[in-house]
């Protein structure tokens, strides 16, 4: 079944995504003498950040992904669609988004596509079965199923007497900055917060492994705060490989290959991808009609006004740009929203247009463990507390809306001053759920009937007369005879 949206007079503009990219945009029009429709395959905006915080119990999900109608539900110009964008017509100017074999087409007349990015396997998507990655809430909640679960199937287990090794053992693919989080939290919560919980087990003997093809961590860093990392890791107990790849994953484990050429497999049930990043396919989309470049990473080349060539009435911000080597972080996306959206309201102003999009790099940061983080502002680079510090300050200014600022605050107080994590909890369908939707032909649309509307008219009409019948023949609470 295919929609049209509703036509209007005024100036139509249409946000892909509801990341960073996309609300910033759809925040920054407010006011415009413009209409906005936002599109995304999410009904909620993702602080990815902290992504990791919720894979190992220290943050809830609704904590980093407030609804985005909820954050956007006072500024009347803009509607919020549910949806996957499938399509983009640049000649017709359309957008075209599919949710649950829904089909519905948009017009617009300045479109912002920011689609950000998803997990790279570099070709080996299968990986992905029993290596997930770190882009979603679907990744955080499957991972803490799978990290939680692995201590509980290994008590189990060990209380029959039998060998758990591969269930104690925690492997992070990738040593930037999500990998290095992710390694040490997974360490902190074995040999802290969960260190007086179990009988059969010592979860303070597990594994944690973090692994890279890289010869050092934290690369955008430098080689001073990377080695500062590494050693900050390593006194959490987190064994850092460097120099190795990962040429196999499966079910029981990984085989990794170092430059010497020695392999080496690593029984491990839990994976954790954090290594590359792939752009949105919305790219390759764009790129086919304009003729515009992408990049080995499927990132399209854009114009210094972040608008795609021969196209501009079509911005591009965030992880799916390539241009001037910007890194894909959130101040990127940020800001170009906020110059695309500023680009849009002079347009209709008929004011003059903005000079080139420069980024102003506000800094890195990392955190390792609690109390401990480094940070790389400019020329400065710190570690230790003061890094933590500003780590903590940066990300609750940031976290969307007062609620979360504030309940973020109480478990992050929680979780840092008593190593307890509140949200621990963890089931089978966290694990399995994704992988069994992904067998299905048609994924969650098998799963939903066709629209049928005579039928239901019928139906409706049918208990609508039996329920007048009931009453004027006073049929109801009688007991039949």
């Amino acid at each position: 079944m295919v929609v049209m949206a509703v036509v209007t007079n005024k100036h139509r503009v249409v946000v892909i995504g509801s990341g960073f990219g996309g609300l910033f945009s759809a925040k920054a029009l407010k006011g415009a003498d413009v209409e906005v429709t936002l599109i995304a395959k999410t009904t909620h905006h993702l602080f990815q950040p902290l992504l990791y915080q919720v894979a190992t119990g220290i943050l809830s999900e609704g904590e980093i992904a407030p609804a985005t109608r909820e954050v956007l539900s006072k500024q009347a110009n803009v509607a919020v669609h549910l949806g996957e964008v499938t399509d983009i017509d640049l000649e017709a100017r359309t957008v075209t988004h599919h949710v649950l074999s829904r089909e519905t087409v948009t017009p617009y007349d300045s479109l912002i596509v920011a689609a950000g990015a998803g997990q790279s396997y570099f070709g080996n998507d299968h990986f992905a079965l029993h290596a997930p990655g770190m882009k979603s809430i679907d990744d955080a909640l499957e991972l803490r199923g799978r990290i939680f679960g692995a201590f509980e199937l290994a008590e189990n287990l060990a209380a029959q007497g039998r060998d758990v090794d591969h269930l104690l053992t925690f492997v992070v693919v990738g040593a930037g900055p999500t990998g290095v989080e992710m390694a040490g939290q997974i360490a902190e919560l074995s040999r802290r917060t969960l260190k007086r919980d179990f009988r059969a087990i010592e979860s303070r003997q597990a594994r944690v492994i973090l692994v890279d093809a890289a010869g050092q961590v934290l690369p955008p860093f430098g080689q001073r705060l990377g080695q500062k990392s590494q050693e900050a890791l390593e006194d959490l107990g987190v064994e850092v490989q460097l120099g190795a790849m990962v040429t196999d994953v499966d079910e029981r484990g990984l085989t990794v290959k170092y430059k010497d050429g020695r392999e080496e497999t690593i029984a491990s049930v839990t994976k954790i991808w954090a290594a590359g990043v792939q752009a949105s396919p919305l790219g390759k989309v764009l790129a086919d009609q304009s003729g515009a470049e992408l990049d080995r990473a499927g990132r399209i080349r854009v114009t210094s006004e972040l608008t795609l060539p021969g196209y501009p009435e079509v911005f591009v911000v965030g992880d799916m740009i390539a241009l001037d080597n910007l890194p894909g972080v959130a101040q990127v996306a940020i800001q170009g929203a906020k110059y695309s959206a500023k680009t849009i309201r002079r347009r209709i102003e008929d004011k003059p247009p903005l000079p080139p999009f420069k980024y102003f790099d506000k800094g890195s940061m990392a955190t390792i463990s609690r109390f401990d983080a480094v940070a790389m502002i400019g020329k400065v680079r710190l570690s230790g507390f003061i890094a933590w510090l500003m780590w903590l300050a940066v990300h609750l200014v940031y976290l969307t809306g007062f609620k979360n600022q504030f309940t973020a605050l109480i478990h992050w107080a929680v979780t840092f001053l008593s190593n307890d994590r509140s949200q621990r909890v963890s089931t089978e369908q966290q694990i399995f759920a994704r992988s069994a939707l992904q067998r299905l032909p048609r994924g969650t649309s098998e799963l939903v009937s066709e629209p049928d509307f005579e039928r239901a008219r019928a139906i409706l009409e049918e208990a609508a007369l039996e329920q007048a019948r009931l009453t004027d023949e006073g049929e109801r609470g009688r007991v039949p005879v």
